[in-house]
């Protein structure tokens, strides 16, 4: 099982020998920092390092040639991507500001609860159209939901030229025109929505929880939109809420959760499975080199029957989900 690589990375820091060839003495440029502690870290840790030439035990003679690969690259996220990247790794990404990254993990973002995608058009053209709306946020206090479109930013018409600065910008606070799709066009519908980004703002993943009634059978869905850590209160209440309710299926949607926690997917799969503790769940798989180091015990995970805390959980015993994902469920989600 791939685990959370860029936690893993960052994590790495902490560890000592892990360098080229187990030589210790050899110390990068200030300015090659970045690079070094990349190479190493994926040399030590990446899930593909036997499969990346780049990253093999004895890919360097000298630290010369070490030192002049460090320097193929002098935008780090950029070394990484063309030089230690394994070319079926879609999940691994490079993150220069830590707290940020952990902030990240914890569900603690800058945000306005906006999620969109873009659609090309004819030329350079763009239109955006709303993905989903967090709540709590400042979106979720405006005009604006799942389905809308937008075509103009602070008046602004949007191309592949300006959407970066428009929508990714230092701009905290931004207005969009939006719009219909009407006889093949999007056009103005004369309502503009102000957004602004919240600092800190913490999204709780448990977006949705509802109980269908078809054809005599209930039916729960709930919307995870992250496996965050910190927020099995809300996920185990979410389930016992379903379980009042006498639901005999599960939808659980998946499709914008791009992962997380190991132990959010243990909780989660305990809630909806069982909570035999002595029933393995997971067994990790990590590189050849790490694997050899971790005993079979520690690799595994069994299913829980209380988080962290010491609460019970709230187990629905189903046998069967349905699970709804697009190709953004990635990592834990899988």
């Amino acid at each position: 099982m791939k685990k959370n690589l860029i936690l893993l990375l960052w994590t790495a820091l902490l560890f000592i020998g892990c360098s080229k060839n187990d030589d210790n003495t050899y110390s990068a440029p200030k300015d090659l920092a970045a690079q070094d502690f990349m190479w190493k870290a994926s040399n030590y840790w990446y899930f593909w390092q036997d499969d990346v030439p780049n990253l093999a035990d004895d890919r360097f003679a000298s630290d010369e040639e070490y030192t002049a690969f460090l320097e193929s690259d002098a935008d780090a996220g950029d070394f990484f991507d063309n030089q230690l990247r394994f070319t079926e790794d879609r999940f691994t990404f490079y993150s220069p500001d830590y707290e940020e990254f952990t902030n990240i993990l914890s569900g603690i973002t800058k945000n306005n609860g906006l999620n969109f995608g873009l659609i090309l058009l004819d030329g350079d053209l763009l239109v955006g159209y709303v993905r989903y709306i967090i709540p709590g946020s400042d979106a979720a206090s405006k005009q604006i939901f799942r389905g809308n479109y937008f075509t103009e930013v602070d008046g602004q018409r949007l191309d592949t030229n300006n959407y970066i600065d428009l929508l990714y910008g230092e701009n905290d606070t931004y207005t969009l025109t939006m719009a219909d799709y009407v006889n093949d066009e999007f056009t103005s519908n004369g309502l503009e929505v102000m957004l602004t980004k919240e600092e800190n703002f913490q999204e709780n993943p448990v977006y949705i929880t509802n109980t269908l009634d078809v054809n005599g059978t209930k039916i729960g869905y709930i919307f995870y939109r992250r496996f965050t850590d910190g927020f099995e209160d809300e996920l185990n209440a979410a389930i016992g809420q379903l379980q009042a309710q006498g639901i005999t299926e599960l939808v659980l949607d998946l499709r914008y959760n791009p992962g997380g926690r190991v132990s959010s997917a243990v909780a989660l799969a305990s809630m909806i499975y069982g909570t035999n503790t002595n029933e393995l769940f997971v067994r990790q798989r990590w590189n050849p080199k790490r694997q050899a180091g971790f005993s079979t015990s520690s690799l595994e995970e069994n299913f829980i029957n209380q988080i962290e805390g010491g609460e019970a959980i709230n187990s629905l015993g189903l046998s069967r989900v349905y699970v709804l994902t697009t190709d953004r469920s990635a990592s834990a989600s899988e």
